[in-house]
C-alpha cells in the first residue's frame, strides 16, 4: 500500500471516530419513557445533501456573513447539524483554528462517510465527523459556543424532542445559529414565527433574526434561558398556515 493511502486510511479512521471532548453522552434510560407533542407541520423530504454549490454561494459571501453575525472566533468549538457536503463544516474549521474544534454531524451514512473522506483529505485535524439521530443530534453537555443548523431545520421530525436533547450541550452564552428558507416546511423552509414558537417551547430566547437574501432566506440566533421544561409541559405551536381547529378540539399538546 502506498504511504499517501495508509495515510489517508488512518485520518478517514480519526475523522470517523471523533475526539474526546465531543464524545456523545450516554441517554439515561428513563429517556426511553419520555413523551414529546408531535409537531404541528409537514416535514420535509430529504433530497439532497447540498442546498446549492459552493461556488455560488461563496460568491455571494454566505458563509462569512454568517460566521461574522455568529461572532465565530479562534478556539470556539462549534456543531454543524445536517453537515451534507461540508460547505460550513471546512469553513468553520479554517475559521477556529487549530485551538477549536468542529463536530460536523449528518444522520444519513453515506453523506457522513462522504463527508469524513473529504476532512481527511483537506487534512483538518480539528473535525471530527459523526452520525447523529433524526430526533436527537446526541451532542456532549456542556460543549458547544455554537450550534450551526444551516438550510436543515424544517426536515427535522420531532423538533421539541430534537431541540429538548440538544439544549444540555450548548456552553454558557452559547447560541443557535439556524439560517433557512421563508416558507412553508414541505417546500424547504420554516415560516420565522413558527421557528421562533418551537424554540420558544423548549426554552430558548431570540437573540436575531435577519433577512439575508445571500443565504437563502433569513438567519436567526437563539439562547437558552431558564429550566429546560419538563417533555410534558411542552405545549406544541400552530402552525400559522394550517387552518385553525374546530370548535371543541383538543389544543396542540394535551392529546
Amino acid at each position: 500500500m502506498r504511504p499517501g493511502a495508509a495515510a489517508l486510511i488512518v485520518s478517514l479512521t480519526l475523522a470517523l471516530a471523533g475526539c474526546d471532548d465531543t464524545r456523545p453522552r450516554p441517554r439515561p434510560s428513563q429517556e426511553e419513557e419520555l413523551h414529546f407533542p408531535a409537531a404541528d407541520r409537514p416535514v420535509a423530504t430529504i433530497v439532497s445533501s447540498r442546498w446549492s454549490n459552493e461556488e455560488s454561494r461563496d460568491r455571494l459571501n454566505e458563509a462569512d456573513t454568517v460566521m461574522n453575525l455568529a461572532d465565530i472566533r479562534p478556539g470556539m468549538t462549534v456543531a454543524d447539524i445536517g453537515a451534507g457536503e461540508g460547505y460550513y463544516t471546512i469553513r468553520l474549521a479554517n475559521r477556529v483554528g487549530k485551538n477549536g474544534r468542529v463536530l460536523a454531524e449528518d444522520i444519513i451514512p453515506e453523506v457522513r462517510d462522504a463527508l469524513a473522506q473529504r476532512v481527511a483529505r483537506e487534512r483538518l485535524d480539528n473535525v471530527s465527523v459523526r452520525l447523529g439521530e433524526p430526533e436527537d443530534p446526541k451532542l456532549p453537555d456542556n460543549s458547544f459556543d455554537r450550534i450551526f443548523m444551516v438550510h436543515m431545520y424544517h426536515e427535522i421530525g420531532e423538533p421539541y424532542a430534537f431541540l429538548w436533547r440538544m439544549r444540555p450541550s450548548l456552553r454558557k452564552d452559547g447560541l443557535i445559529v439556524v439560517v433557512d428558507a421563508d416558507r412553508e416546511t414541505q417546500n424547504h423552509g420554516t415560516p420565522p414565527a413558527l421557528l421562533k414558537c418551537e424554540f420558544a417551547a423548549i426554552g430558548y430566547r431570540l437573540v436575531t433574526m435577519r433577512d439575508m437574501p445571500s443565504a437563502g432566506g433569513y438567519l436567526a440566533m437563539f439562547r437558552a434561558e431558564g429550566q429546560r421544561p419538563e417533555p410534558s409541559a411542552i405545549r406544541a405551536c400552530r402552525n400559522p398556515g394550517r387552518p385553525a381547529p374546530s370548535p371543541g378540539a383538543t389544543p396542540m399538546g394535551d392529546e
